[in-house]
């Protein structure tokens, strides 16, 4: 896995979200990323690591699904 730097990320559809840490699934031992939304009720979620740092098809080019912002 990529290291995940903590901070600030934007969503590629244009969301932010702060990354507080990682942690690791209990049965399946795959890395997740702990973060939460910096809007609305700023719940917080986790995420695969692999889906966090991947790729995805936006409006016809390839994007980072989050990037690092600060």
């Amino acid at each position: 896995m990529n290291e995940i730097k903590l901070g600030r990320y934007r969503h590629f559809k244009g969301n932010m979200y702060e990354v507080i840490g990682t942690a690791t699934h209990s049965e399946t031992l795959e890395p997740m990323v702990v973060y939460r939304a910096l809007y609305g009720d700023g719940g917080l979620w986790v995420r695969p690591a692999s889906m966090w740092s991947e790729t995805v098809e936006h409006n016809g080019m390839t994007v980072e699904r989050f990037s690092f912002v600060d």
